[in-house]
C-alpha cells in the first residue's frame, strides 16, 4: 500500500518526503487555505518534493468548468492528478479528461455504487472517506472491502485511495483490505513509527550500554 500525505504545507511535505517512503500527496481547498497558499503556486512546489501523484482539486461542479479547471491544473506539472467531486458532471468530465490523457482522483466517495460508477468513468483513483463515515456510525473499512471486491470482480483498474484517515488503526485496516494507497496527515505518518515497546527497549539498551562503558 502506497503512503501519501494529505497536506498543502510545504514544511510538512518536505519532512514526510525526507523519510524515503512517501509516494504521493493529496491536497484540497481547505488544506490550501490552511497553508495560506494558492493552488497555482503550491502544486508545482509540492510536485518537486514528491516523487509520485499529487492530487489538485477543481472547485467547479459543472461539466465544462470542471474540464477547464482540470486541464489548467494538469498543465502545472506532469505529476498532477486532477481531483474531481463525485457528481454526474464530475464523472462526465472524468471520462473526457481520461481521453485527453489526464489522470483523475474522484473524491468524496461514500458508497460502493459511487465507486463503481467512478471506475467505469475512467478514474485513476477513487477516494473513499473512512473517518467521515465512522463519524456518522457507518463502517468506512467495510466500504473499502466492498469496493475492493467489486473492482476485483470486474477487473477494474481504478486504484483505491483510502482517505480521511484518523489514525494508525485505519492504516492497518486499509492495508489488510488491500487498498492501493492511503493518504493521511503528517501526524498520523509519525504515529506509524511509534510503539511504546520500541521506545522502552531502546531506552533500556542505551542505559545498559552507558553502564557497560562506565566499567
Amino acid at each position: 500500500m502506497k503512503i501519501f500525505i494529505d497536506s498543502a504545507d510545504i514544511a510538512e511535505i518536505r519532512e514526510a518526503a525526507a523519510t524515503g517512503f512517501l509516494e504521493g500527496c493529496t491536497t484540497n481547498p481547505s488544506l490550501l487555505a490552511k497553508a495560506g497558499r494558492k493552488i497555482e503556486s503550491a502544486i508545482p512546489e509540492i510536485c518537486e518534493l514528491v516523487d509520485g501523484p499529487v492530487s489538485a482539486e477543481v472547485l467547479a461542479t459543472e461539466y465544462e468548468p470542471i474540464l477547464r479547471e482540470g486541464r489548467s491544473l494538469a498543465k502545472l506539472h506532469p505529476n498532477v492528478v486532477v481531483k474531481v467531486p463525485l457528481l454526474l458532471d464530475g464523472l462526465r468530465a472524468v471520462r473526457t479528461l481520461k481521453k485527453e490523457g489526464i489522470r483523475t482522483n474522484v473524491t468524496l466517495c461514500f458508497s460502493p455504487t459511487q465507486a463503481l460508477l467512478a471506475a467505469k468513468a475512467g478514474a485513476a483513483y477513487i477516494s473513499p472517506f473512512l473517518g467521515r463515515l465512522d463519524d456518522v456510525s457507518e463502517d468506512g473499512i467495510e466500504l473499502l472491502r466492498q469496493i475492493k471486491t467489486i473492482y476485483e470482480n470486474y477487473d477494474l483498474d481504478t486504484q483505491i485511495l483510502a482517505a480521511s484517515i484518523r489514525g494508525p488503526l485505519h492504516v492497518v485496516q486499509a492495508a489488510l483490505v488491500g487498498a492501493d494507497c492511503a493518504t493521511m496527515p503528517l501526524g498520523v505518518i509519525r504515529l506509524l513509527l511509534q510503539h511504546p515497546l520500541t521506545t522502552n527497549g531502546l531506552s533500556k539498551f542505551l542505559a545498559d550500554a552507558k553502564k557497560a562503558s562506565e566499567h
